[in-house]
């Protein structure tokens, strides 16, 4: 199995990128795996900023353990019960998603370059470098419309944790990454599928 990893800050278009990837690649052939899904049940207290809201963009946010046992898992062939993350109620839910292995495994999140375990693993690395203002605004739009948050409420988080987080932690992954790709993705996902297709048929 091939390991893909794309990497970029909140809003920056890792999961729509991702999704060109898989098409332009072929769907039977790849499989994704959502970093998102696997934040802690419970958001660490020791995180919560001032106001007592929880910090998603720490990386202690995140439950690396069974991220990482669930790599192998796939690596090795297994099937994996992906946790489902409710952003409503700041807690995973109940149910899970299936995640079958394939040839081509597509890891996306915001710290899928950060874990040295899981980076020397990919086979390919990818960071979506895209300025802060639209970042800002495509996570306001998500935020208010799927997660039922108020434009104040992201607001403050934005200040808070999100851009201090982007800086200290999420940025400094660009040095680990084969590649950037900026806010135009379209050829970026082409020239990547392209080079998937070409590991496929070694």
């Amino acid at each position: 199995m091939y390991l893909v990893g794309i990497a970029g800050g909140s809003g920056s278009g890792k999961t729509t990128f991702a999704k060109k990837v898989l098409k332009g690649a072929g769907e039977s052939s790849l499989s994704l795996l959502h970093m998102d899904s696997y934040y802690l049940h419970q958001p660490p207290r020791e995180l919560e900023t001032l106001s007592g809201q929880p910090n998603f963009d720490h990386p202690h946010s995140f439950d690396w353990d069974l991220l990482r046992q669930h790599i192998q898992d796939l690596k090795a062939g297994k099937s994996v019960e992906s946790p489902v993350y409710d952003f409503k109620t700041n807690s995973r839910s109940e149910e899970t998603n299936l995640i079958h292995p394939n040839k081509v495994l597509l890891f996306e999140g915001i710290f899928s370059l950060f874990d040295k375990e899981i980076r020397e693993n990919l086979d390919i690395k990818c960071f979506l470098h895209v300025d802060a203002d639209i970042r800002f605004t495509r996570r306001l739009h998500r935020d208010v419309n799927e997660r039922g948050r108020s434009l104040e409420s992201v607001i403050g988080q934005y200040y808070e944790t999100v851009r201090p987080m982007y800086q200290k932690y999420l940025e400094p992954q660009k040095q680990f990454a084969d590649f950037t790709v900026g806010e135009e993705t379209s050829v970026a996902a082409g020239i990547l599928a392209a080079r998937i297709k070409e590991l496929l048929s070694d």
